[in-house]
């Protein structure tokens, strides 16, 4: 089984924005023939950190994954849409993950499973949720959302986060980076605030499909 490899790409705009927002409906025509490209999402984002009702304008990401790097390396020398980007974009940002541990689907699938962990504990460590919600829970949901972001907020060793996802409002995803996996084990283990969060998750059963998965760090760039 070939080893996955993760980019996660980050595009933020200060002008083009209608552009932008207007391209996640037909962004997916540029990935078809994208040798080696195993799944990918295209995402918008939400207002300040992400964990908002208002959408950001300004921020929208792809989470692509790859069956080796040159597929992925190739992809951005040669793709229409990264070179489009490139002229339209304030900056793009490139975060190449190598996942460790991943549980749970996303549509359907998990895109992130691999063979065995390959953790290395002295990496920074990036971490993608995504949730699909019941919709009857959707005011349940959204009403936990600042507890859930002051908890993330006022986590040792994070560093970056940001609330993402594919259909506002019921599609929901997250990606954090953290200084170490140590940090992580203690935000996901010892904060009181998180564990109250995740119990009621289950309580209230707010999500029909949820994926949690574990990446480190290979490299964090803005691409020029």
């Amino acid at each position: 089984m070939k080893k996955k490899i993760v980019y996660f790409f980050l595009f933020t705009f200060k002008k083009n924005k209608f552009w932008a927002f207007s391209q996640m409906g037909i962004n997916n025509k540029y990935m078809k023939n994208a040798g080696g490209l195993l799944f990918h999402k295209f995402m918008g984002s939400g207002g300040k950190t992400g964990f908002s009702l208002f959408p950001d304008f300004s921020t929208y990401a792809l989470v692509s994954v790859w069956d080796s790097m040159d597929s992925a390396e190739k992809f951005i020398k040669s793709s229409e849409l990264i070179s489009t980007y490139k002229l339209k974009s304030h900056e793009i940002r490139v975060l190449i993950l190598d996942p460790f541990h991943s549980h749970g689907l996303w549509s359907g699938v998990n895109p992130f499973k691999i063979e065995k962990s390959t953790a290395n504990k002295n990496s920074k460590i990036a971490i993608i949720t995504r949730a699909t919600l019941n919709f009857s829970k959707l005011i349940s949901f959204w009403k936990s959302v600042p507890d859930s972001s002051k908890a993330i907020s006022r986590a040792k060793g994070v560093y970056y986060f940001k609330g993402i996802g594919e259909i506002p409002f019921i599609q929901q995803a997250t990606i954090s980076l953290w200084n170490s996996l140590n940090d992580v084990l203690e935000f996901a283990y010892k904060s009181k605030s998180h564990s109250e969060i995740v119990k009621k998750t289950r309580k209230e059963n707010w999500y029909k499909e949820e994926l949690f998965s574990r990446f480190y760090l290979i490299k964090d760039f803005i691409l020029k």
